[in-house]
């Protein structure tokens, strides 16, 4: 140093480097720790600040050789203290590098405290973040850091908040890797808290398995979480319905009525064998044990409405909601499936209001509209709210709606609830066609509350129970009017006002058990203008049946596959020579091949007359396959709906079973709006001889087709604009109604 900086007090010089250094002027700091070497060659702390301003300024091989001069001929209890000290020193600054944002220079920073200090952990779980924030984090670089043999192998000090940190964001870039599958593993086990872990792991999976659309990795996660607490019913419950949407629907059976074995309390019991009746149902060919099982849901769930419980807490209460869920699956009887249905729904809301007081207060509708307010609207705001506004039948039927809303009249929003980010299907039907559309990865308050500010006055839910936490938000009622329409059937809820439907697809006296009013639209509860379709993969000679053969086509998922139907499927196919029956739908493969082929043996068919089909890549492929069918069998008690539609667009006829609940009257409602009545059975012999009549006269076939080509320029099915204003019309009766009880 010069030797007015040798008189200068040695905090000033420090001062003045620090000043330096927050300046970004390396080079001048650097100046000065040189100097102070010169003067002060025995403390070690300016060596570890010099390398630290070379290392900044990129000279990283000068940085180290500073810092092992400043360590030379040291005694060991000496290195160790200076290599603390150096640490501490470059932690700082590393520190100071991210919170400017400077992720490259911090991460460059730990690189050398992890030479320094390879086992301070704090230290590589701050490169692991630093990794994923720059996007060169890989499952290698685990490997590569050994943080995973340390956590097996060492009892270790460390921040817990930063491994739980490092977790979330590894889980969030990159959960295929299998090295993350063990680092996930070490976690759990070396956690002094394994629950804190068990839930970031859980949240994670959610998003793997519903974002990433792969519920395999999902449960590979949640299996490893069930090692640490192998009872745990949350887990049970996530692992079961994860292994049912990857397929594997034996281990999903498994572990369904492990999760009824240790459950305790009523609601979870009703929870548990829920999941129990899905795993069944979704694997086909369980038919005697899902059966047995649904009845004893519904006892369960007549005792929980006599209990009448008013301390559930959210998790239980959600997947309460829909625990009678497969009944119309089971059986036609709407009066009783509607009344179990809506005393769960009225259960679930006492609940909800309970535990959610705060939320209800700051965001229920009332509280925000007055009665001078609503007499003087004009332009109505229509909110649709769903978690399948994406590729899914309510995307693909909802999206009409959207292309052909009254602007002038009507202001659109639609709120998104889905994990996965938008997609071209998305941005060009429903974002697009809106006001404005909202994504939230979840349900939550914010939903709500952003309902609520954008004051809209019919808020419309698409998808009912099919996505039971969207309860949460319908119990809230951030809107005045609030509406059910696709989905699956009315929820029941008290906070609904309204179910859409039209004057076929529930019967007259449906309002004696819906808690909804029934709102008839004139036609059609449903519309749409067509579909895409793409070239078909499916060829006769490819499937070893005769060109001159009858061909029947099922198309519905084990969901809907029922043993009485599918023996009626049977006899038609007996009866018709030369028939065949194609299979198609999700199930398990060989339960299912083993549960057509018991009853194909029953009825007196010989099973190589049935033929099963794999998935196929598409929806438009799967459209263009369907003209292979000579004659589509539908489903009874649950028809299809989405895939009616598109065989009826395609021209193939159908013959369908017609029952009292909502489920099984949409092909008869469908076929009615096109104006074909042939192949509508109001019983099971009915069906049998549309069925084989249909097979065994080909003019009758072609006459259908004809129909069918034509009413694509005359049915209100095919018209979605003309049903769009019926729709608005509905919309603004709703409003006025409204209106007038407001002014009450």
């Amino acid at each position: 140093m010069t030797s007015a900086q040798t008189s200068m007090n040695a905090d000033d010089w420090q001062q003045q480097a620090n000043r330096y250094l927050l300046q970004g002027n390396y080079t001048q700091a650097a100046n000065l720790y040189e100097q102070a070497i010169e003067v002060e060659p025995e403390l070690k702390s300016h060596y570890w600040h010099l390398g630290l301003m070379l290392l900044l300024q990129g000279q990283e091989a000068e940085a180290h050789m500073t810092w092992m001069l400043g360590m030379a001929e040291g005694e060991p209890e000496q290195v160790e203290q200076w290599t603390t000290e150096l640490v501490h020193i470059l932690q700082a600054e590393a520190e100071r590098q991210e919170a400017l944002k400077d992720y490259q220079l911090a991460w460059a920073i730990r690189q050398h405290i992890k030479e320094i200090a390879p086992t301070n952990i704090n230290n590589l779980l701050y490169c692991i973040a630093l990794s994923i924030q720059l996007g060169t984090f890989s499952g290698e670089y685990l490997t590569d850091l050994g943080i995973i043999e340390l956590l097996q192998a060492e009892e270790l000090t460390f921040d817990f908040n930063l491994l739980r940190l490092a977790l979330e964001m590894i889980l969030d870039s990159a959960p295929e890797h299998s090295a993350v599958c063990t680092f996930t593993e070490a976690c759990l086990c070396y956690a002094p808290k394994p629950k804190v872990i068990i839930d970031i792991v859980v949240d994670a999976c959610l998003h793997i398995a519903h974002s990433r659309r792969d519920a395999t990795l999902a449960a590979r996660f949640i299996e490893l979480c069930l090692h640490q607490e192998p009872n745990n019913t949350e887990l049970l419950y996530h692992l079961a319905v994860f292994y049912q949407d990857s397929h594997q629907y034996l281990k999903g059976i498994d572990t369904a009525k492990h999760y009824y074995e240790v459950a305790e309390s009523l609601v979870t019991k009703i929870v548990a064998n829920h999941i129990l009746i899905r795993a069944l149902i979704s694997a086909s060919g369980y038919w005697e044990e899902y059966k047995e099982r649904l009845l004893q849901q519904e006892s369960l769930l007549v005792s929980l409405a006599e209990e009448n419980p008013t301390n559930l807490d959210s998790g239980s209460n959600n997947c309460l909601v829909n625990s009678s869920f497969f009944f119309p699956y089971l059986r036609d009887e709407p009066h009783i499936n509607r009344l179990i249905q809506n005393q769960i729904s009225r259960l679930y809301q006492n609940n909800f209001e309970i535990y959610a007081k705060d939320v209800i207060e700051k965001c229920r509708y009332s509280s925000l509209h007055k009665p001078t307010k609503v007499t003087t609207k004009k332009v109505l705001n229509i909110g649709y709210i769903s978690h399948f506004l994406r590729i899914h039948s309510v995307g693909w039927l909802a999206r009409w709606i959207f292309q052909h809303h009254d602007r002038e009249n009507f202001q659109i929003y639609a709120y998104l609830i889905n994990y996965s980010a938008t997609d071209d299907f998305t941005r060009r039907w429903f974002i697009n066609n809106t006001y404005r559309t909202y994504r939230f990865e979840m349900l939550g308050e914010e939903v709500v509350e952003r309902i609520r500010e954008d004051e809209v006055d019919i808020l419309i839910d698409l998808d009912s129970l099919t996505f039971p936490s969207m309860c949460e938000v319908l119990s809230v009622k951030p809107a005045p009017i609030q509406a059910t329409w696709l989905g699956w059937d009315a929820s029941g809820l008290p906070s609904i006002d309204y179910y859409i439907a039209d004057p076929y697809v529930l019967p007259d006296s449906a309002q004696d058990y819906y808690t909804e009013k029934i709102v008839r639209l004139p036609n059609t509860y449903v519309a749409v203008d067509g579909f895409e379709v793409g070239v078909p993969n499916l060829r006769r000679d490819r499937l070893n049946i005769p060109s001159d053969a009858v061909i029947y086509l099922v198309t519905q998922n084990a969901y809907k596959r029922h043993l009485d139907n599918v023996r009626l499927q049977m006899r038609i196919i007996k009866e018709v020579p030369n028939s065949y029956l194609l299979i198609k739908g999700l199930g398990d493969r060989e339960s299912s091949r083993t549960f057509f082929e018991q009853v194909a043996e029953e009825v007196g068919v010989s099973c190589d007359r049935l033929r099963f089909l794999p998935r196929t890549p598409s929806e438009e492929v799967h459209r263009a396959n369907l003209n292979i069918a000579d004659v589509v069998l539908d489903t009874y008690p649950y028809n299809g709906a989405t895939t009616t539609l598109e065989t009826l667009w395609m021209g193939v006829p159908l013959v369908t079973r017609v029952g009292q609940q909502f489920s099984a009257r949409n092909s008869y409602a469908f076929m009615m709006n096109v104006g074909v009545t042939e192949g509508i059975a109001w019983t099971d012999e009915e069906y049998v001889e549309w069925g084989v009549r249909l097979g065994k006269d080909p003019a009758l076939r072609q006459q259908i087709n004809w129909k069918l080509q034509q009413s694509r320029q005359t049915s209100p099915l095919w018209n979605a604009k003309q049903f769009t204003r019926e729709m608005e019309k509905a919309y603004q009766q709703m409003w006025q109604r409204y209106v007038e009880a407001a002014k009450e």
